[in-house]
Formats: C-alpha cells, sequence, structure tokens
C-alpha cells in the first residue's frame, strides 16, 4: 500500500488551513499553496492562534505547537508539491477552476503521488477525467471547521484503485477522524440531506413563513440543531450552498432540487455569509442581528 508522509495542500482558505492544521499535528510533514502571499500569512497566523486555544484548554504543549508549525511549509508555485505523496485540493467549490488546477498541477507531481479533492459536491470521476492519474484520484471531503469535525467523506471515482482508497482511509483515521464511505453521486451524503434542508429554509424566509430569528430558533429548539439553518448557511458561505444547490439541480434533474430565488438574490448582491459581514445575519454588529 501507499505510504503517505508528505502530504500537500491546495489552497489556504478555511478549510485548506484547517486540514493542514490537522496533518501537521498528526506528524505529517505539510506543504501548504496559495496564489497570494498574504493569504498564506494568514493562515498561518490562524493556525498558530487555533494551537493558542488548545494550549489554554492543556490539550496541547508549546513544544506540540511549535514543531507542528515546524511541519508546515508554504509557497504560491505548484512546483513544491514535487515530493509529495499526496496532495488534497481544497479550492473553491467551481468545477471549471478546479479542472484546471488539476491540469496544471499533474506535471509537478511524482507519477506515484496520489490526489484527493475537497470537493463537497462535485463528482470525483469528472475531476478525476482532468488528471494524469484517475486510478490514483478520490474524494475526501472534509467538514469545517475541521479541526472541530469529526467526519471525513471518502469518495471513489469510477476509476480509483484500492490501494489509493486504503491509503486515504488511513490517513484518516491516523489524523484522528472518522470515515463515512460515499459513492459519486451528486453532494454525497452530507450536503445531499443538509443542503436540501438549508434551502428550504430559506424558502420558508422567502414566502414569509417566519422571519430568520424565528427559523432559526425554530429548528434550535424544535429539533435540537446546534445551529439554525440560516445561521448555518451564513457559516458555510451562501456562495457555496447556492454551488452545492446548482449541482444537484442540474446533476439529479429534479425540481425539488431547485435553488431558493432569494438565496440566488443575495449571492448576486455580495452577501454570502459570516467571513464576509452579512448574510442573513448583520455581522458588523455584536451580537449578528437578523437582516430580515
Amino acid at each position: 500500500m501507499t505510504t503517505i508522509k508528505k502530504i500537500g495542500i491546495i489552497g489556504a482558505g478555511q478549510m485548506g488551513s484547517g486540514i493542514a492544521q490537522v496533518c501537521a499535528q498528526a506528524g505529517y510533514d505539510v506543504t501548504l499553496s496559495d496564489i497570494s502571499e498574504a493569504a498564506l500569512e494568514k493562515s498561518l497566523a490562524g493556525i498558530s492562534r487555533n494551537f493558542d486555544r488548545q494550549i489554554q484548554k492543556g490539550k496541547l504543549s508549546e513544544t506540540d505547537k511549535t514543531a507542528a508549525l515546524g511541519r508546515i511549509v508554504t509557497g504560491t508555485d505548484l512546483s513544491i508539491f514535487g515530493d509529495s505523496d499526496l496532495v488534497i485540493e481544497a479550492a473553491t467549490e467551481n468545477e471549471a477552476l478546479k479542472r484546471d488546477l488539476l491540469k496544471k498541477l499533474v506535471p509537478h507531481l511524482k507519477p506515484e503521488a496520489l490526489i484527493a479533492t475537497n470537493t463537497s459536491s462535485i463528482s470525483i470521476t469528472r475531476l478525476a477525467a482532468a488528471t494524469d492519474r484517475p486510478a490514483k484520484f478520490m474524494g475526501m471531503h472534509f467538514m469545517n471547521p475541521v479541526p472541530v469535525m469529526q467526519l471525513v467523506e471518502l469518495i471513489r471515482g469510477i476509476a480509483t484503485d484500492e490501494p489509493t482508497f486504503n491509503a486515504i482511509k488511513e490517513l484518516t483515521l491516523a489524523i484522528g477522524k472518522t470515515a463515512a464511505v460515499a459513492e459519486d453521486f451528486p453532494a454525497f451524503i452530507v450536503n445531499r440531506i443538509l443542503l436540501p434542508m438549508i434551502n428550504e429554509a430559506v424558502y420558508t424566509l422567502y414566502e414569509g413563513v417566519g422571519g430568520v430569528d424565528a427559523i432559526d430558533t425554530a429548528l434550535k429548539l424544535g429539533a435540537n440543531h446546534p445551529m439554525g439553518p440560516l445561521e448555518l448557511a451564513d457559516f458555510i458561505g451562501l456562495d457555496t450552498c447556492l454551488a452545492v444547490m446548482q449541482v444537484l439541480y442540474e446533476g439529479l434533474a429534479d425540481s425539488k432540487y431547485r435553488p431558493c430565488p432569494l438565496l440566488v438574490k443575495y449571492v448576486e448582491a455580495g452577501w454570502i455569509g459570516k467571513k464576509y459581514g452579512r448574510g442573513f445575519y448583520d455581522y458588523s454588529q455584536t451580537p449578528p442581528v437578523p437582516t430580515r
């Protein structure tokens, strides 16, 4: 079976940073790439703060933090992945962008290197076809925030071979996560169930059945959810929610997955959630207040 010691990660956003953190903390050498040096600096600062919180809780020592940060190297050129045993793509949830990135990546990889994608909805088989190694390609869908959430969905493409699957499953367990195996259908398991619920919550708001606060309170107290669906949508990012719903709608050709027009309108307005300051809540105020 393929031995994974050096892990490359493309994308230093929230997901890529979280994956880098858990891999480095588990003892793996990590190479983290982004097109922006500023994004890489922000990522390392965020990882350092996360480690500090663990130290304050007694879950990590200063020595462990220093060692883990020392295992992360960064760069803006894909050539830095030349010695990686596995590269995890964690770029924006856009198929054209991902396919283009994967085509540019493969010339820099050693022949035996594996590739995984952190896509939350896009066909693994189609993404694998953009590479020179579909047999060594599969989905590895982490949940957000990565350091906190236990689950990783593992998704084979039609060509994924058994050694690749076994190596990535072993890695998943080694970094302290639990694997759930999903078939290569649009949005896999978690988002196939979760995003239609969020979309229906947006329809409930759109149709005037309830306001933002009422909808979130109803699900938190009536269904014992830790976050309301609209609050969760803001946390995920409304652009990501819309992208997943579009994959479901187009991939399954079923009208029940039609994205709510209000969700489309918010994304078009740039109101895409917590990281941008406004979505279904206004985050310029403390505590955040509903926008409808």
